[in-house]
């Protein structure tokens, strides 16, 4: 009896044993038929059952992951693939996804976990395969592709590479990258073998391994033929080898040169290879015999494909369209769009192209690869090909307030930057060139040009004041302020804020000054020591409540917050959404205390609240990065959002207190500039709505700041800024509606969603939440301590999870409250020095 999925199924993988006992897989340990390797795609084909089920697999270039690929393609199984070595990403698309079934391999085991029998999704029946183009960062959109893209794609690649049953390819590339997916695809077609193997080509194995198999083919993307320059390809001996391909973006024409006439002298071919991931990794190839006459070309389309060039107004060149059986359906973004059919016809590409007299298509530009500086388009890849062109490899990314340019080698950067200023005729002051060591790239070997943009940026210098000694009692106001912000010299005037105050520092002060005073005044962070220290007129003595106590609303959602966000990474429970709230509850504290005073006193300020957040951090991080393998230097230096690997890994933890710290500097430097500071002073809310405004930009994706999580957290920084100087019931009406008006539809998910918007309804129309008496001090203390928490709990509950998730749980947020109670101890015990040594005659003798 036929079945739905009988006509569901990718030819390539349902046909496997029909290439018999031709070798299929070969590894250092093994070698395997077609034969064998179909009984065991049919055999997890039979655990993946009859019924069609959204599948997601978590790949290495392993056997395990093979198989089940094939299994799901062969059975029907939509699949949603992802390298095995980015959990947080897998979690990510999980989650927004909802597969039924979730594999998992790489580790030595395969690790299979059904999460339902039959399907909760309505699946296309053309739907075979999901892939991410967004660097495995876990993002929602993915490139829908069906049954017939995927041997569409197979069958032109290996027309044109000719490939057939006695050719090997090593897999030098990820299973789950587009490209590296088409060589298993196209010699899967054909019958031929696959050396399978997750071993670097600067590896002496992998070498040993490739002669040893008699490997006639490997594919690289452009950082493997630097790293080939490392290891000596050119002198290596491999009689075997038949062609070498490269896509994944532009390798230098001097090289494709270079290679195409090592090929010739040596008996191999090299192509270039030009490909998307909507369009199933391949588009175009140069022919081998072209590489040496036009080796910046991109080459002719693949068979099945065409092209056409469509005009760009203002721009020379026009854009390239790509037609073709192997054009995926469609993006998808949520579990909706699993239902969808085709929703595109062609590919626009997005790069802008020319037809060489030579008959071969030469990629010029991207379309978004353009700034407009003093009125002048720049192409940043002409950027690119000037510096090529004078043989020195460069990384060109920019805004519209300039260049900036990242140059490989020993070179002279003040020459390069007037050549290119004449060159391209702009300022030499829109124009930043730096040498570099390296060129930045991202894990798959491509250009990382937010760690190039990221040259420009400065390093914040903490700053600290100190002043004289102070005998006033340790229940005083003064004694209060001093041990809360390190400061010593304390006058009449000065407030709370004036003096330093923020966030991490205001619930211990608020909490010991209403011990102290027995009640705590409203707007007490903004009155003046003198008017604190006033004993109070009398009043009638009101009957407090017995067994509730108000708690400022700030405080409440950064404990509340803290606890839903540990526990949810801890898997205790899930509820999301307390981490953008408290981006929110930022902004609304910087508004309250980084705002006042003259313009440069409180830039001093605000670098000195800036400090009391990288310090610890960057010492917690050093600790972490010394005793895990989960960190890497750029944690350390709070920059992995600008320079770490564009996929989301462990080395994302941190991402709040990065994404916060470039808020916080972002919004100092704007202030530091007289005419913002100005602005805001005169319209104290049109200036953070105005900002709010900007952040909506980047909200709804018409403009791309280029740092993962900047999106929602601009937005919302901004937002709780506006919450702060909102005065009027008519101003806090104005601000909920801007909030209920930007937050539905943001994550999709109601839960997520409804967290959010209600943290900042509660940050606008209430003060203070009463709270149990009992409840109040823990609450006290979680709020100071829900950053010093966040740090920590990473690497603190992952031994305990295992024993149980409430002592995991218990355990993070116990150690964060110890690692603030040290910090503020350091601190203090810091300012006392420095106080001593001030007033020590000795020592200002031997300063000056």
């Amino acid at each position: 009896m036929t079945t739905q999925l009988d006509f569901m199924r990718v030819p390539f993988a349902a046909d496997l044993a029909s290439h018999g006992d031709s070798p299929a897989i070969l590894t250092d340990t093994l070698a395997m038929t077609y034969r064998e390797l179909a009984e065991r795609v049919d055999a997890f084909s039979l655990r993946l059952g009859a019924t069609r089920r959204l599948v997601a697999l978590a790949a290495a270039n392993d056997l395990d992951s093979l198989v089940v690929y094939l299994a799901a393609l062969a059975g029907g199984h939509p699949l949603i693939l992802l390298p095995e070595d980015k959990p947080a990403a897998l979690e990510s698309l999980v989650a927004a996804y909802d597969p039924d079934v979730v594999v998992r391999s790489g580790t030595g085991q395969l690790l299979m976990d059904e999460r339902r029998t039959g399907t909760r999704h309505e699946l296309h029946p053309d739907l075979a395969l999901l892939l991410s183009t967004s660097g495995s960062t876990g993002s929602p959109k993915l490139v829908r592709l069906s049954h017939a893209n995927l041997q569409a794609n197979a069958e032109s690649i290996a027309e044109y590479l000719n490939i057939g049953p006695d050719d090997r390819a090593a897999t030098t590339l990820p299973t789950s990258y587009c490209y590296g997916l088409s060589v298993i695809n196209s010699h899967l077609l054909r019958g031929a073998g696959l050396v399978l193997t997750d071993l670097s080509v600067v590896d002496p194995c992998f070498w040993q391994l490739f002669r040893r198999r008699a490997a006639t083919s490997f594919a690289g993307v452009p950082y493997t033929f630097d790293l080939l320059e490392r290891v000596g390809f050119a002198d290596m001996d491999l009689p075997g080898l038949r062609y070498v391909t490269q896509a994944g973006g532009r390798l230098g024409p001097e090289s494709v040169w270079k290679y195409a006439e090592l090929g010739r002298r040596n008996g191999w071919e090299f192509f270039v290879m030009y490909g998307q991931t909507e369009a199933t990794a391949r588009m175009a190839y140069l022919p081998p015999e072209l590489a040496a006459e036009v080796p910046g070309a991109v080459g002719i389309p693949v068979p099945g494909g065409s092209f056409r060039i469509d005009p760009v107004p203002g721009l020379e060149h026009g854009e390239l369209v790509y037609s073709g059986a192997n054009v995926m359906l469609g993006y998808a973004e949520c579990p909706a769009d699993l239902a969808a059919g085709r929703s595109v016809e062609e590919l626009r590409t997005g790069d802008l192209a020319r037809l060489h007299p030579a008959g071969v298509y030469e990629v010029v530009g991207r379309r978004s690869r353009f700034v407009k500086i003093v009125g002048l388009r720049v192409d940043l890849g002409q950027v690119e090909r000037l510096l090529a062109d004078l043989g020195v490899q460069a990384a060109s990314a920019g805004t519209d307030d300039g260049v900036v340019v990242a140059v490989e080698g020993d070179h002279d950067a003040h020459l390069l930057g007037k050549v290119l200023a004449q060159g391209m005729g702009l300022p030499r002051a829109a124009l930043e060139v730096h040498a570099v060591e390296h060129l930045p790239r991202l894990a798959t070997g491509k250009l990382d040009y937010q760690a190039v943009l990221a040259l420009s940026r400065p390093a914040p210098a903490p700053t600290a004041e100190t002043g004289g000694p102070d005998n006033s009692p340790p229940d005083s106001v003064r004694r209060i302020f001093q041990d809360a912000l390190e400061c010593a010299d304390i006058a009449p005037n000065d407030t709370f804020v004036s003096l330093g105050g923020d966030s991490l520092s205001y619930v211990a002060a608020s909490v010991r000054l209403e011990q102290a005073l027995g009640h705590l005044p409203p707007n007490w962070h903004v009155t003046p020591v003198r008017d604190l220290e006033r004993p109070p007129r009398t009043a009638p003595v009101r009957k407090r409540r017995r067994f509730v106590a108000p708690v400022e609303t700030s405080v409440v959602l950064r404990a509340v917050g803290i606890v839903l966000i540990v526990s949810t990474h801890v898997g205790l429970f899930s509820w999301q959404g307390a981490a953008h709230v408290l981006m929110a509850v930022a902004g609304y504290n910087f508004a309250r205390f980084q705002l006042s005073g003259k313009r440069v006193p409180r830039l001093r300020r605000q670098l000195s609240s800036v400090a009391r957040i990288v310090v610890p951090s960057m010492a917690f991080i050093a600790v972490a990065y010394l005793t895990t393998d989960n960190y890497a230097p750029a944690n350390i230096l709070l920059l992995n959002a600008v320079l770490g690997p564009e996929a989301v890994t462990t080395q994302w933890h941190f991402w709040f207190i990065e994404i916060l710290l470039y808020l916080l500097l972002a919004a100092t430097a704007l202030l530091a500039i007289p005419w913002a500071d100005r602005a805001e002073r005169r319209f104290p809310l049109l200036f953070p709505l105005a900002l709010t405004g900007v952040g909506l930009l980047t909200r709804y994706e018409l403009v791309n700041p280029g740092v993962p999580h900047t999106a929602p957290a601009l937005w919302l920084f901004a937002l709780g800024w506006a919450i702060a100087r909102s005065r009027t019931i008519a101003q806090r009406c104005l601000v909920s509606v801007v909030a209920a008006a930007t937050v539905p539809g943001f994550f999709e998910n109601p839960g997520r969603e409804a967290t959010l918007l209600a943290g900042i309804l509660l940050l606008i129309w209430l003060p203070s939440i009463p709270v149990p008496k009992v409840l109040r001090r823990l609450m006290v203390v979680l709020a100071s301590a829900s950053l010093y928490a966040y740090l920590v709990h990473w690497v603190v509950y992952p031994p305990l999870a295992a024993i149980s998730p409430a002592l995991a749980v218990a355990g993070s947020l116990a150690a964060g409250v110890a690692y603030w109670a040290l910090c503020g101890r350091v601190m203090s015990a810091i300012s006392r020095w420095r106080t001593r040594a001030g007033n020590d005659p000795g020592t200002n003798s031997a300063q000056q």
